[in-house]
């Protein structure tokens, strides 16, 4: 199998997965932990012009989500600049490096030539300076002058329009696109003490994980239907089927952060181990192929669909679509499921909810 990505013309990865800045990439240690794994590519957290004063407790996990309160990195800029970023440099590992800077056009245009000589790329954030793209396109295009390196910049989910977002970002010299960032503010509730659990001003935090991926897969379609630039897709991966369906909606390749610190530091290399054997499963013999593959553009609203069939020899009689049929469709008569067409509304829910692939027809 052929796991090699290019996102553009000037980066190539051995495959698509890295990390997203966040916690595990908070130093050098933690950044070199992760290159242990495998991955494609390496990404720090969000350098500033002054360490974060973050609140605690900041972050705080579900069952399919992260909500954190973290801000950018907790060291100053001299601690990446002196310590972090050359020792990851002469740790020998031979893998791209993203720098992530933050925030404002000043500060990320003087933090890119003290860290220039270390970087492969930048991702700038500009998650805190609002939805209005001027001052944003002067950070790009100030950005994009100040070094020769590719420029990637990420978007924020309260961003309204994304494609207009990522032709500001092309038309002012940006290379590619980050899609997306934490979704928020969001406000996590604890009964028994009365109050949220984060120590952030007023409780608010930031969530990301599994949770967002049909947010990301959105925003991601939204750009690479309307502008031709790279998009490094993130938010929501947990697996090597959603590294899949990421390149298949058109990300060149995928940063990975939350469903690792919810399943296991270690599922990166769980990712990287899998990824070959379920692009056998599904017939790819390469991801370059992938890349785009779906083709809902220009597709029309649809109101016919088929009613759902059940497979009755594949059927465990689990009773789930029975359960969450909204439309009181389906019952278990003698051992079977049974149809009401009266009643279907041919929804699609229980075809998609089907925990064995029992049900088609409808989507």
């Amino acid at each position: 199998m052929n796991l090699k990505v290019k996102i553009g013309e000037k980066i190539e990865l051995d495959n698509p997965l890295m990390p997203a800045s966040g916690p595990l990439v908070g130093d050098a240690e933690k950044i070199l932990a992760l290159a242990d794994q495998g991955l494609g590519a390496l990404v720090t957290k969000t350098i500033s012009s002054k360490a974060a004063p973050v609140p605690h407790p900041c972050i705080i996990g579900g069952k399919d989500y992260i909500i954190n309160a973290e801000l950018w990195s907790e060291f100053p800029p001299e601690k990446w600049e002196e310590e972090f970023l050359p020792e990851i440099e002469k740790s020998g590992v031979n893998r791209p490096l993203i720098i992530s800077l933050g925030y404002k056009k000043e500060e990320i245009c003087s933090l890119i030539k003290r860290v220039e000589k270390f970087a492969t790329a930048f991702e700038l954030s500009t998650h805190y300076v609002g939805t209005d793209l001027k001052p944003i396109a002067q950070t790009v295009k100030a950005a994009s002058e100040a070094t020769e390196k590719p420029v990637f910049i990420k978007l924020s989910p309260h961003i309204t329009d994304p494609a207009e977002f990522a032709k500001m970002v092309k038309d002012n010299g940006g290379y590619g696109i980050v899609a997306v960032n934490s979704v928020g503010p969001t406000y996590p509730v604890n009964l028994i003490k009365g109050k949220s659990p984060l120590g952030s001003k007023d409780g608010y935090g930031w969530i990301s994980g599994p949770v967002i991926k049909p947010i990301s897969l959105s925003r991601i379609r939204m750009i690479t239907q309307s502008v031709d630039i790279p998009v490094i897709g993130v938010g929501g991966i947990k697996s090597a089927e959603d590294i899949l369906e990421f390149i298949a909606a058109g990300a060149s390749a995928v940063q990975m952060l939350s469903a690792a610190m919810l399943y296991g530091k270690d599922l990166y290399s769980r990712i990287l181990n899998d990824l070959p054997k379920v692009m056998e499963k599904y017939g790819f013999s390469d991801l370059v192929s992938i890349k785009g593959l779906v083709k809902d553009k220009n597709k029309e609203t649809n109101f016919e669909t088929g009613y759902p069939a059940i497979d009755h020899n594949r059927c465990t009689l689990c009773s789930l679509c029975v359960r969450n049929c909204p439309y009181y469709a389906l019952s278990i008569e003698d051992k079977r499921v049974v149809l009401d067409k009266s009643k279907c509304f041919r929804c699609g829910l229980c075809e998609s909810r089907c925990p064995v692939n029992a049900i088609e027809g409808v989507l």
